[in-house]
């Protein structure tokens, strides 16, 4: 059974189509516009899952959620990019896919909140930024002395890291003066499966 993608519009289910190319899985995908108004998922996800969040993705008569879930699904499915032989880049590999969004991800979220508080927002906006800036120092530092995430060798967890540090460079101060950071966009982003994932999923913010 084919697998189905149910995409939302700019958010975190780009990586699942990006993997899915990388692995070339066939797949097919349901797109799914934001509200206007909220910029919210939009009811009709609901009808898939109960949470009605993306990525949400159907095979073999299972609906699966959640990023790091699917990820890890999708790796065994395909036999590649999943944990590799040497031990600390397997330790390092299991660490940044849940990373992502386990700690990563709360105050890139928590600053698209500030920012549509508007002022209200402002008294706490530099105490957030600085923990995301400490995130991206010790990120920096990690891909001084090796090309990906896990080590020398591409694998789902640069997948994973991708759209938190796609979310930095758009709104989390990340920039040229952490150039091992924006060197890694710019390679993942040449990437042709990354190129492929692009055109399944339709117009994507952050690339």
């Amino acid at each position: 059974m084919s697998i189905i993608v149910h995409h939302l519009e700019n958010s975190r289910s780009q990586r699942i189509l990006w993997l899915l190319e990388e692995l070339g899985l066939p797949y097919s995908v349901k797109r799914y516009a934001r509200e206007p108004k909220t910029m919210l998922a939009p009811p009709a996800l609901k009808q898939v899952h109960p949470l009605g969040k993306s990525p949400l993705v159907e095979h073999d008569g299972r609906v699966l959620a959640e990023t790091g879930a699917i990820v890890e699904y999708l790796v065994e499915l395909g036999g590649r990019l999943g944990t590799p032989g040497n031990r600390d880049a397997a330790l390092r590999y299991r660490h940044f896919l849940h990373y992502a969004e386990g700690s990563m991800m709360p105050p890139l979220l928590s600053l698209l909140i500030i920012q549509r508080l508007g002022l209200l927002g402002r008294p706490v906006r530099g105490f957030v930024q600085k923990l995301l800036d400490g995130h991206l120092d010790w990120l920096e530092t990690e891909l001084t002395g090796r090309p990906w995430f896990a080590g020398s060798d591409f694998t789902a967890a640069d997948v994973m890291m991708s759209f938190p540090l796609e979310a930095s460079r758009q709104r989390g101060g990340l920039d040229a003066s952490r150039p091992h950071l924006t060197a890694w966009l710019d390679r993942i982003h040449a990437r042709p499966a990354y190129v492929r994932a692009l055109a399944a999923g339709g117009p994507y913010v952050f690339a």
